[in-house]
Order: C-alpha cells, then sequence, then structure tokens
C-alpha cells in the first residue's frame, strides 16, 4: 500500500471543474515529478492534497497511511505526516524563523520541545541544509528573496520531517543558483530521512538536479502519461504539443 493514495479525484471550484478523475500514489522513499502546462491542474491538486477549502472534491478519496483524509482540515493533514511547500509562501513580520519552527514543531507533540532539544535539531537542519544559522533570527518571510523564501520551506521541511511533501512550483522565479540550492535541499532530505516528494513543476530545470523515479503528465485535469525520467527528455525536447495531439485523438475516436 502507498502512502498517499488519490483515486479517481474530482475537484471543482465555484462553477468549474478543474480535475477530472486523477489516481496517482506516492510513498516514502520515491520521488515523483507531476508536469503540465500552465492551467492544467497542477497547483489545483497540490492545494487540494492539502485541503484548501477553495476547492471541492466531488468524487474520489485522498488517502494517507490508511486513513481517509477526503474531508480533513489541513492541520490533521501535516500533523498526519503530509508537508506542502507553497508557489508563493507567506510573510509573517515580526515572528523570527526560529520561532516559528519552534511552534510548528510544538503542533506535532503532546509536550513543548525543549530549548536543548530544539536547538539541537535547527543546528543539525542548519548543518545539513548548509544555511546560515543567522538565516533562522530574521522574520519569516519578511523581505526574503525567491531563493530565501524557498530556502526556508526547505529548512522546515528539515525540522519537521513529514512523510510525504508536496512541492508546488517550488522552482518558479528561481534563478540557477537558488535553483540548484532548493534542489541540493530537497536531496539531502531525502537520503537522510527517506522522505517521499511529489515534485510539481512546469519546467524541467529543476529536474536536472532532482532525478524523479517517477513522472507523471497532467494536461487538461487528466494525467494522460506516466513514465520514468525518459519523460522529462522528451517535454524537453519536444514540449506539450504531442500530448495535446494524443488526447485530441484519442478523444475524436472515443
Amino acid at each position: 500500500m502507498a502512502d498517499l493514495e488519490i483515486r479517481n479525484l474530482h475537484v471543482r471550484t465555484e462553477d468549474r471543474e478543474i480535475l477530472h478523475g486523477v489516481d496517482l500514489t506516492v510513498s516514502r522513499g520515491e520521488v515523483h515529478a507531476l508536469m503540465g502546462p500552465n492551467g492544467s491542474g497542477k497547483s489545483t491538486l497540490a492545494n487540494t492534497i492539502l485541503g484548501h477549502p477553495s476547492y471541492e472534491i466531488t468524487e474520489g478519496t485522498i488517502t494517507f497511511r490508511g486513513t481517509d483524509l477526503t474531508e480533513a482540515d489541513p492541520e490533521d493533514r501535516a500533523q498526519a505526516g503530509l508537508f506542502l511547500a507553497f508557489q508563493y509562501p507567506v510573510a509573517i513580520p515580526g515572528v523570527s524563523v526560529a520561532n516559528f519552527l519552534r511552534m510548528a514543531l510544538n503542533t506535532r507533540r503532546e509536550e513543548p520541545i525543549g530549548v536543548k532539544e530544539f536547538g539541537g535539531q535547527l543546528r543539525h537542519a542548519v548543518d545539513l541544509l548548509k544555511v546560515d544559522r543567522q538565516f533562522t533570527s530574521r522574520h519569516l518571510n519578511d523581505g526574503f528573496s525567491g531563493g530565501e523564501k524557498k530556502r526556508c520551506e526547505i529548512l522546515q521541511m528539515a525540522m519537521l520531517r513529514p512523510e510525504v511533501a508536496v512541492l508546488d512550483e517550488t522552482d518558479s522565479g528561481l534563478d540557477t543558483h537558488a535553483r540548484r540550492t532548493v534542489a541540493e535541499g530537497v536531496n539531502a532530505l531525502h537520503t537522510e530521512t527517506g522522505m517521499g516528494a511529489l515534485i510539481i513543476t512546469h519546467y524541467q530545470r529543476i529536474l536536472h538536479y532532482i532525478e524523479p523515479g517517477f513522472v507523471h503528465i497532467l494536461l487538461d485535469g487528466r494525467i494522460v502519461r506516466e513514465g520514468g525520467p525518459e519523460l522529462v527528455d522528451q517535454l524537453e525536447r519536444e514540449g506539450y504539443d504531442w500530448l495535446r495531439e494524443e488526447a485530441e485523438v484519442a478523444a475524436a475516436d472515443g
């Protein structure tokens, strides 16, 4: 049984259905890439997995480690071991990165974490990700560059150690150096903790640094092709037009 199981997922927002029967599984130790052009439903899927209230599931299920989370609140999904790295992280002036991380850890514990234990975990995380310790004293995402915001989210993952992380367009707007830094952080966590990852992206660039074992192509709210890393290379050469043509032919034949 997979850790994260999405079965026949149909999702709508307001008066429009966006996802039309998505099936997808992700387990610890696996790296998956979900790719597709803009408007294909990638971010809708990411937000639905984590329980965003603006997205209504009209059919299908989301199960995590044997527990049905289809109707669960976002905090319950996070408690279960899911993590979403947002495309546009929110700034919280007045709250330091370190204090935010400590509060986040305490939501998953019966007793608040002690100062010494927290300090040890934080030192390990910043060393693992090669982050300047002074970074953790800054206010959360306040005045951060795009690369710093994404690095902060990777640091949150390192502290929370989710079973499966969903990274929604985490490479969006990053330069080559920042993209490589984020990718190295994900690779380090995957290697050390066995974290599963679903990397949602429009471009192939971040997948030059994080090699997925499984690739899924989402087009117009449906997964139309699945395979291995070779799909990434094919998309880089040919784009998405060939998939659209295949889908149109299949629809006409149907």
